[in-house]
């Protein structure tokens, strides 16, 4: 929807996202990898709003057990699979989210031309990550029926562009006429009522649901995450696949390496495998990868995610109607 056929003063009773995803509450938690489990998403749909699970930490039969575990804790509740087109085993995770009634599937990483009309043959609801005006066209193009616009605030890997979302969202929203779906920097009722105004139909937060006592991350990195101030975080290894760190030992190490020049082969073999499972999974926050977002600053202790889902929704309700004019309607 274009931005001249949009109502800015408040939201219509019927949202877009809630009704092609059904929920209750347009507000959707990331699939973040090694974060997004089934007792994290579980309890975000219970609430009214989308859970998630993180394919891209997962092996297949992980991934098959996790939606299981997920649709056991909130039976009948919508729910989704994020999933890496550029994962290894895609197609067996393609195999299982069809097998086990997945009703939708969050794609990034890749080209989604690859995998959406095979999806929609299956009834399942496609939805792709984007970091541009430009992908997000093709997105559209490829047939997917929402985007996820994610400026470079976010946490985990982001575009080169380096848009942030208060850029990047009102110009995918005027690019595309599928609902926009907002991500990056968003964290409370004000920030998610900015993004809405801006042309979002919805949005995804990832850092703010880290920072509960579902998330699958490691107890030590979501300490780490509410104990980040101002400047904590920035985003590296752009000549290889770009990610916003958290400072720690071993984001100096990329960060000296390539201050001296270091090539994208010697910065993959700094990076090696499972850095990222070693940080945000085990807890070691010296030598691990630790992906979160520059929100994390403003995170000041772990909530439960269905309260945190409940008071985020009454937040922007609250805002909505003294200062745009007009309320939200979930």
């Amino acid at each position: 929807m274009r931005r001249e056929d949009r109502d800015l003063g408040g939201m219509k009773t019927s949202n877009r996202i809630c009704d092609l995803l059904g929920i209750e509450v347009p507000i959707i938690q990331a699939g973040m990898v090694w974060c997004s489990g089934w007792e994290l998403a579980s309890a975000v749909s219970a609430a009214g709003g989308l859970g998630i699970l993180g394919a891209g930490s997962m092996y297949p039969e992980v991934l098959r057990d996790q939606i299981q575990k997920l649709q056991a804790a909130a039976p009948g509740k919508p729910f989704a699979v994020n999933v890496p087109l550029l994962y290894p085993a895609v197609e067996e995770h393609m195999k299982s989210i069809v097998e086990l009634g997945v009703p939708i599937v969050f794609t990034s990483a890749g080209n989604p031309k690859t995998w959406t009309a095979h999806l929609h043959e299956h009834g399942i609801k496609v939805v792709h990550v984007v970091s541009s005006v430009k992908f997000a066209l093709k997105a559209q193009a490829a047939g997917v029926d929402a985007v996820v616009a994610e400026g470079f605030e976010a946490g985990g890997h982001n575009g080169r562009e380096e848009t942030t979302t208060m850029c990047l969202v009102p110009a995918v929203s005027d690019a595309c006429d599928v609902p926009v779906i907002a991500a990056g920097g968003l964290h409370d009722g004000r920030s998610i009522v900015a993004a809405m105004v801006l042309g979002a139909d919805g949005v995804q937060l990832g850092s703010r649901f880290v920072a509960t006592p579902e998330s699958s991350a490691h107890v030590a990195f979501k300490d780490a995450v509410v104990a980040a101030g101002e400047g904590f975080t920035s985003l590296e290894l752009k000549s290889v696949t770009p990610v916003r760190l958290l400072h720690n030992d071993f984001a100096r190490q990329v960060i000296e390496a390539q201050q001296r020049g270091a090539t994208p082969d010697e910065l993959r073999t700094l990076l090696g495998r499972g850095r990222a499972k070693q940080g945000m999974f085990e807890g070691d926050l010296n030598e691990g990868e630790l992906e979160i977002g520059q929100i994390a600053s403003m995170i000041d202790g772990l909530e439960p995610a269905g309260d945190l889902l409940r008071r985020l929704a009454q937040e922007c309700r609250d805002l909505a109607g003294p200062r745009l004019g007009g309320k939200f309607e979930f």
